[in-house]
């Protein structure tokens, strides 16, 4: 496990690496200006000069580059003063700290993926469940049809909806925002409840139709057959057995899913305001913000990167059959 963990932690590191290299390079084949966006409409040469040296602009590219991941270990200096590890820089708008900016963004990304995740997975592999269960009754019927019908839907579409009946019409749901957990619990839970349900309804279909297909599978497995040959239970058989092969595949696209929702929901975060990571990504990439932009990336990456590692290396623990070499 140990020699697993250190294999693909390297690999994970030489993949950051390669991410952060291209979109620093590809950002500087752009026309546009950077230390200009920074200065403003009224910029003269003099005040646009300074900008590239305070930023360290006025250097070759790859000097930049390496500057930039040296800070993000050590720390690094600036002409307006010094910024502490982990350093991603100054953002070329706003001139704050962009690691800063990402920890006070981050908390509301966080909510918005946790308690999405815990209703669509509680939720869909409940209902696959059932569905298997009741296979070939009304009951299957009814909620592979839900499922289809959820899977088709776009969250711009539903949440628009959802804001429109349930907050300015009914007025049964409050306007979704961010609270911090900590300072009032009630209001956090309250100010979520909406983007969460609009967020689950989405991936709660696939993860039915995904647990529905993936009992059926094991429920004619040749080990599940032995269970039921043996005198055991339909319920031990199902709970047991055939749940327990068919939980892999399930967590590795919950691992996926659940690590690309805390890189930032963008289409969510849009939609309901909710001001997140993925929210901070599409203003980096409309203000041509590169330390923003690149600290966004990093930290989108490195989510995805280790619940894909997590999720591989809980396979030994799933389902016994897998080994880890």
């Amino acid at each position: 496990m140990f020699r697993f963990l250190a294999r693909r932690s390297l690999g994970a590191i030489v993949i950051l690496i390669l991410i952060s290299a291209i979109t620093f390079f590809l950002f500087f084949a752009l026309p546009a200006e950077p230390a200009r966006l920074a200065c403003g409409k009224n910029c003269d040469p003099t005040s646009l000069a300074m900008i590239n040296k305070n930023l360290g602009l006025d250097q070759p590219v790859p000097v930049q580059y390496w500057k930039f991941m040296v800070g993000i270990f050590a720390g690094r200096d600036f002409a307006v003063g010094h910024c502490d590890a982990p350093c991603f820089g100054y953002s070329f708008v706003s001139q704050e700290p962009v690691w800063g900016t990402i920890v006070d963004r981050f908390p509301t990304t966080l909510s918005l993926a946790l308690g999405g995740a815990a209703v669509f997975l509680v939720c869909g592999i409940g209902i696959g469940m059932i569905a298997a269960w009741r296979r070939g009754t009304w009951i299957d019927k009814f909620f592979s049809s839900l499922s289809l019908l959820g899977a088709s839907m776009q969250i711009y579409f539903v949440g628009v909806l959802a804001l429109a009946w349930f907050v300015s019409g009914l007025g049964i749901m409050d306007q979704p925002a961010y609270y911090p957990f900590t300072d009032n619990p009630a209001k956090w839970f309250s100010g979520m409840l909406l983007p969460w349900v609009v967020l689950s309804l989405i991936f709660m279909a696939n993860y039915s139709r995904m647990t529905r297909s993936q009992m059926v599978e094991q429920l004619q497995e040749d080990h599940v057959r032995t269970a039921r040959a043996k005198g055991l239970s339909s319920r031990t058989v199902f709970f047991r057995y055939a749940w327990r092969g068919a939980i892999a595949p399930i967590i590795t696209i919950f691992g996926i899913d659940l690590g690309s929702l805390l890189s930032g929901a963008m289409v969510t975060e849009y939609t309901f305001t909710l001001h997140g990571i993925g929210r901070l990504a599409v203003e980096s990439v409309q203000l041509t913000d590169l330390p923003m932009l690149m600290g966004v990336m990093l930290v989108s990456s490195a989510a995805i990167v280790v619940f894909n590692i997590l999720v591989d290396a809980a396979y030994a623990f799933i389902d016994p059959r897998v080994r880890l070499a």
